[in-house]
């Protein structure tokens, strides 16, 4: 019997999903080392750089198998009898694999080196700018500022002044989402001090209603220098910084610094 216009319609429909699917998990080549260089330029009037961070290496290769395998169920399973849905499905599952693939961006920039100023740690949205008792490492009152890290931000976290590490110290808790008053001491967080010319601050990864993990690379006695990474928090979190009282702050609550390039104080 020969095949219907209709029936022609269908078969196109469903082999250019298939292919669409095919193009793009050979384009990631995730060959296990995800090594990707990207030129952007949405957005912006000159090229974007960036790479994927070795923390979202695992993630995304196992996302990207489960994208494959959805889609290639839906194509033979979904596709004849009801096309649209399984576009919806194709649609939605490469949605999510893009969020995640950009959650793990590690953009290349100018980092910010000065050994008077305290660089951004992380990405994000200044929430807090307050005076505090410190409950941790300091007997003594310091500044605090807290910095709210989407999961549409860079989640790397990068050392704010170059020295020596003091202190390094994990802690478990609870998941309270990242901008209670209250997360700062009782979530999950991984505090480390830093000393620099007989100053010292303290930086508190902390982990967030989403946040699962923490990652931190430093080591009590490690000599670091500024701006490089220090850690990787998961989906979500924020980084609070405990300065000295005579700190220059150079930001204000609602401001949205870059990590290794804002200057958040100097002193």
């Amino acid at each position: 019997m020969a095949a219907s216009s209709t029936d022609l319609i269908l078969y196109c429909w469903q082999y250019l999903q298939f292919g669409s699917c095919c193009i793009f998990c050979t384009s990631l080549n995730l060959n296990l080392n995800l090594s990707l260089s990207l030129n952007l330029t949405i957005f912006a009037p000159q090229p974007y750089s960036m790479t994927i961070h070795k923390e979202g290496f695992t993630t995304i290769a196992i996302a990207t198998i489960i994208f494959g395998v959805i889609n290639l169920l839906s194509f033979y399973l979904v596709s004849y009898d009801q096309p649209v849905l399984s576009w919806i499905i194709f649609i939605i599952t490469l949605g999510l694999l893009i969020f995640l693939i950009s959650f793990f961006r590690l953009p290349k920039r100018q980092w910010t080196i000065d050994e008077n100023a305290i660089i951004a740690p992380a990405d994000g949205k200044v929430v807090v700018i307050e005076e505090v008792q410190a409950d941790e490492y300091f007997a003594d009152r310091r500044i605090q500022v807290s910095i709210f890290m989407s999961p549409l931000n860079v989640h790397v976290n990068r050392n704010p002044v170059g020295g020596e590490i003091t202190y390094s110290q994990y802690h478990k808790g609870k998941y309270l989402v990242a901008w209670h008053p209250k997360s700062s001491t009782e979530n999950e967080r991984h505090c480390v001090a830093y000393r620099k010319g007989g100053k010292e601050i303290l930086v508190k990864q902390i982990a967030g209603a989403l946040a699962k993990r923490i990652c931190n690379y430093l080591k009590t006695g490690q000599q670091v220098k500024q701006t490089d990474e220090m850690g990787f928090i998961k989906f979500g979190s924020r980084v609070d910084i405990l300065l000295p009282l005579d700190a220059k702050i150079n930001v204000k609550i609602g401001d949205k610094p870059l990590g290794g390039v804002t200057v958040i104080a100097t002193w």
